[in-house]
Formats: C-alpha cells, sequence, structure tokens
C-alpha cells in the first residue's frame, strides 16, 4: 500500500498561464470568452433557446451557466460533442465533469468556471433553471441564432 493519494484528476482542464499570479479581471475575461465559445459552438449544431448568464454575482458555483435546448437525445450529445471539441481544439480546455451524455436528455458540463446544461425541452421546461437564476445578468449572444434548430 503507498501513502500518497492517486487521484484520477483531468489536468488537461486546467489552462496553462504563463503567471502565476492573475488577477480577477483576467479570470473574469477568460471565462466570459470561454461561455461565448460555447454558445457559438452550440450555434453552429443548430440548439435552441441558448441563453448565457452571468452568476458570479449570485452564485458561487461558477462566472456562468450557458444553457441551451437539443431537439432530440442525438441533437443534445451532438452539441455536447462539438462543445467539448471546440473548446478543446481552441483553449485546451476539457470539461472537469461530464454528466448524463450516455442518457442524452440533459448533458452537464464542468469547466469550472462555466457550467454548460444541454437538455431536451421536457427536462427544459420542468427543472426551469432559468427560474432558479432569475437574478443573474443575461449575456446578449454574439451571432446568436436562437430557436434555429427548433423543428417545424
Amino acid at each position: 500500500m503507498t501513502d500518497y493519494f492517486q487521484g484520477n484528476f483531468p489536468l488537461q482542464s486546467v489552462p496553462l498561464m504563463k503567471s502565476a499570479v492573475i488577477s480577477h479581471g483576467q479570470t473574469e475575461e477568460a471565462s466570459e470568452k470561454l461561455a461565448a465559445m460555447i454558445a457559438i459552438a452550440a450555434s453552429d449544431r443548430k440548439a435552441g433557446e441558448i441563453l448565457l448568464l452571468k452568476v458570479t454575482e449570485v452564485s458561487y458555483l461558477a462566472d456562468y451557466f450557458v444553457m441551451m435546448t437539443g431537439y432530440s437525445k442525438v441533437q443534445v450529445r451532438a452539441i455536447a460533442q462539438a462543445i467539448e471539441g471546440k473548446v478543446e481544439t481552441e483553449l485546451q480546455r476539457r470539461p472537469l465533469r461530464i454528466e448524463g451524455k450516455a442518457e442524452g436528455s440533459w448533458v452537464l458540463q464542468d469547466y469550472g468556471d462555466v457550467i454548460v446544461h444541454i437538455m431536451m425541452p421536457k427536462e427544459r421546461e420542468f427543472y426551469n433553471l432559468e427560474a432558479f437564476w432569475i437574478h443573474a445578468e443575461r449575456i446578449s449572444l454574439p451571432e446568436s441564432d436562437e430557436g434555429e434548430g427548433k423543428p417545424t
């Protein structure tokens, strides 16, 4: 038996910074860039009703929540995969945790400073996270095609 902890920590998810001292403004700017990138990746996969919430002032869980709707389990998984791919390629970051990908009705991706919720319409309506975080600041999305993925 060894006397040290052998944790399975995803070191790739921690962004590499040149300086050990990071100002609050720099981390907030990086979080905002990540959240916007996630929203764009989701939009590219036709996610609907994309909502970007700045929760820094109302929660210690994260700086931003990004919520969106996928209209089938396959689309929910595709959106999740697109987000992971874009963030890993452009920022060399992977989620700290991913939950719900096998089921495909609600996928949660935790990037530490940004938490992503990709939900089917039924789950999004039932849990109504937007109402829970009503005091959070809503951020307008760059190049948002809101509702574009919704079936006709």
